[in-house]
């Protein structure tokens, strides 16, 4: 007689790659002082409730990464611990930079989502969000598009699993953003983790209330609209160019929050 419960997750080992998107920022972990908890932890928590079973998690996500850094220093670390489910989002660096192919990107993202298929774990990609709202992130848009197709192609020829971030209107709320609105708060990263769960499959995600829409807000005065336009600037788009020119990163000297996989706490 067929059973009326959700199956089980089938994920009992998953690491997560990336940059400061994966590490959690800004999304601040109330149990780790100046640690970030972000999508992959509550993600790593929906499949821990989805089996009675342990249910081992990594992140080796550091903030700044490039998708070649990103590839040369994480994949082979994954691939050793031997996950059946890996996350592996990167490049959003890379096209916020001059010069940058998205292209040659997915080609370099693709290689090593082919190395985790071969290697029998499930991949999660996920596309990157559309700025067409965001002053100067815009005028990366095109190459945002091109790189986001890519991903869908990438996916289809190998059986990877899509977040879609590109097409996912409740993102585009800016209270779901912290002030540097490029890192989500732990609003936005609770909602992203239940699209990551629902695009899994995952047992109860897709009916979750991550869709709905945030309550209405009165429009900004334009004054004070302009006047967070140039605080945007100074705080975090002037460093950033700095950060650049140096050759600096924000993550130079920083190591992955959770370098090897863990058994994560059963929820009583």
């Amino acid at each position: 007689m067929p059973s009326d419960l959700p199956a089980p997750s089938p994920w009992r080992r998953y690491i997560a790659l990336g940059d400061s998107f994966t590490e959690g920022l800004s999304d601040p972990d109330p149990a780790r002082p100046g640690e970030y908890r972000g999508w992959a932890d509550r993600l790593a928590e929906h499949l821990a409730a989805a089996t009675d079973d342990d249910v081992e998690y990594a992140n080796l996500a550091i903030r700044g990464r490039l998708l070649r850094q990103v590839v040369d220093e994480q994949v082979q670390v994954a691939l050793d611990a031997r996950p059946d489910l890996v996350s592996l989002v990167a490049g959003g660096n890379d096209l916020m930079r001059p010069g940058s192919d998205p292209d040659e990107l997915a080609a370099g993202l693709e290689a090593a989502v082919v190395r985790f298929r071969e290697a029998g774990a499930d991949v999660l990609l996920a596309t990157s969000v559309d700025t067409r709202n965001t002053p100067i992130l815009r005028r990366v848009r095109g190459k945002i598009a091109v790189f986001n197709a890519n991903i869908w192609s990438v996916a289809d020829r190998t059986g990877a699993v899509v977040l879609d971030q590109w097409g996912a209107q409740w993102v585009q709320d800016f209270r779901l953003w912290d002030t540097d609105r490029i890192h989500m708060t732990d609003e936005g990263h609770r909602r992203m983790a239940l699209a990551a769960a629902a695009a899994l499959g995952l047992p109860g995600a897709d009916g979750e209330d991550w869709r709905t829409p945030l309550p209405p807000q009165k429009p900004r005065a334009f004054r004070a609209a302009v006047a967070e336009e140039a605080a945007w600037v100074r705080g975090f788009v002037a460093p950033w160019v700095g950060r650049r020119l140096r050759g600096r990163s924000s993550g130079d000297g920083r190591q992955p929050k959770r370098p090897v996989p863990l058994a994560l706490p059963k929820v009583t």
